[in-house]
């Protein structure tokens, strides 16, 4: 089956974001341009290995090129809003692949859905192919990718508190904390 690649190069807009309560809540990853929106879901800690990812890539190229990479994000790009609605999942993420373009300076984030099949999880991410998995790609400047981890890791700490023993989420009806022996908090 052809792939549907969503490509965004560069896009007005790309994000992280949720819909729904702190323990109950569904990620995204959302790009906009062109007069078009793309939403993809994925986890909470795919949003976090994300964001981290980025800044490790960010940081050595900074480190080691002489690409023009700041150091935190431009205050101007900052985003706060909520994400475009209606926000319909186009599919749920299995795989991610980051890369840098030396000659464009850009940084391109992909996000493949989860295979149906065998056969779907041979493809890597970042290759050019008409076969496998529906994808999200997004070529970022490193200012917008900046941006991006940190609301990326905004998005991420706004859930439920850890608790202080265990460091377990604490639901807002309790928490039977393993710590203490499955006593509630």
């Amino acid at each position: 089956m052809p792939r549907q690649l969503h490509l965004f190069d560069p896009p007005e807009r790309f994000v992280a974001g949720t819909v729904g309560q702190p323990g109950d809540r569904t990620f995204f990853l959302q790009a906009s341009g062109a007069g078009r929106t793309v939403s993809v879901s994925l986890e909470k800690v795919q949003v976090q290995v994300l964001a981290d990812r980025l800044e490790e890539l960010l940081n050595t190229v900074r480190r080691q090129t002489d690409a023009e990479v700041p150091a935190s994000a431009p205050r101007e790009l900052e985003d706060t809003a909520p994400l475009d609605a209606p926000v319909e999942e186009e599919f749920r993420v299995g795989s991610m692949g980051l890369a840098w373009e030396t000659e464009s300076e850009r940084l391109v984030v992909e996000a493949l859905a989860q295979p149906e099949d065998d056969d779907q999880a041979t493809v890597e991410p970042l290759t050019e192919t008409d076969e496998g998995p529906d994808a999200l790609r997004v070529r970022l400047t490193a200012d917008m990718a900046r941006a991006f981890i940190t609301r990326a890791l905004r998005v991420v700490a706004a859930g439920r508190p850890p608790c202080p023993l265990c460091s377990l989420p604490l639901d807002p009806e309790g928490h039977i904390c393993p710590r203490q022996n499955g006593h509630r908090r």
